[in-house]
């Protein structure tokens, strides 16, 4: 299968994998079959099934991330890899390899930097009724705090820019990468694409890593704490106006009897609530303070982020590979 432009491109199909023995042959050759071109590269991440013997009797390159996680294992491969335009996908077949091609063509026409692959009727059935449920809160949840560019979030099915994947720093260790990533691209404010796209169900003796309420707490915590780095005048600001408001709640019957008698007749109560009101004040002051290094630090990704090369049409980079092999040195043309 061709897809239109991308005749030089160097695009890299990566798939993250954790006991994914059943399945992980079959992925790689029907990827190999989609994007014949493409390098495919499955990473490893402590399997004790196979997962690695299997991909690499597929035709895939096999690499090990031995810190367990999925977060370590994109951060991994994110680092290790180049390419021009990267797929990422999970080992389990859940993701239809058949639809990398419109990924990437979309990533191409678009000029976009990240396309999602929207799961089709995953918030109707995702295996369980609790992820189901956790799906449709993470997402109104994101785009409660950052904004309307993904209806997704959790897709594990993606395709990148090479400035994308160059910039993205991955911090985190698990499954809330792809709330990470989310949030790197809304952050930068960078061209993104959604497609909808069909979500299969594991074969028989494929089964699910997820678990409903570990995992879900620490994509919660990631949603803390990327709050926390990305708008921290609002994150502050919210614990201000929650001191703030028991500050006054407590004031108030004390100031009522102070402006009735001219005395303060419940000087502890008084005492707390200015120590709340305090308080309030300095989660403000931390806030204002914080998102001036906030934005400061997204203006430096940014500019760092605008250096890098993204993907080029097939006639630029073919000039660009040309002035990287200089021609050999000729007497005849010396001055």
């Amino acid at each position: 299968m061709h897809v239109s432009g991308s005749d030089d491109l160097d695009i890299a199909v990566l798939l993250p994998c954790y006991n994914e023995a059943a399945t992980i042959g079959h992925v790689v050759r029907s990827f190999r079959q989609a994007l014949p071109d493409a390098r495919i590269y499955v990473y490893d991440n402590n399997s004790t099934d196979g997962t690695a013997l299997h991909a690499m009797l597929a035709g895939a390159t096999v690499f090990r991330e031995r810190r367990q996680g999925k977060g370590h294992v994109v951060r991994r491969m994110f680092s290790d890899i180049e390419a021009d335009v990267y797929i990422m996908a999970d080992g389990d077949g859940t993701y239809a390899p058949e639809d990398a091609e419109e990924l990437v063509r979309t990533l191409i026409t678009e000029r976009a930097d990240m396309v999602v692959g929207i799961r089709r009727g995953v918030h109707q059935d995702a295996g369980r009724n609790g992820h189901a449920f956790g799906n449709r809160l993470f997402n109104r949840l994101y785009r409660f705090l950052f904004g309307q560019d993904f209806t997704d979030i959790l897709s594990g099915y993606r395709a990148f820019s090479r400035r994308y994947v160059k910039s993205f720093p991955a911090v985190s260790g698990g499954f809330e990468i792809e709330t990470e990533m989310s949030v790197h691209a809304s952050r930068l404010k960078l061209p993104v694409c959604e497609l909808e796209l069909d979500y299969g169900r594991r074969p028989e003796g494929s089964h699910s890593k997820l678990s409903t309420f570990r995992d879900g707490a620490k994509i919660l915590w990631m949603f803390a704490m990327l709050m926390k780095e990305t708008r921290p005048f609002a994150f502050f600001g919210t614990f201000s106006a929650a001191l703030m408001t028991a500050s006054v709640v407590f004031m108030t019957p004390v100031l009522y009897a102070y402006f009735q008698t001219g005395l303060v007749e419940r000087m502890p109560t008084w005492v707390f609530s200015l120590a709340l009101m305090m308080m309030s004040l300095l989660f403000l002051t931390a806030g204002t303070i914080l998102d001036s290094v906030a934005s400061s630090r997204a203006e430096q990704l940014r500019i760092h982020y605008m250096t890098l090369t993204g993907y080029s049409k097939p006639a630029q980079k073919r000039n660009v590979r040309n002035k990287s092999v200089p021609a050999p040195f000729d007497k005849s043309h010396a001055a």
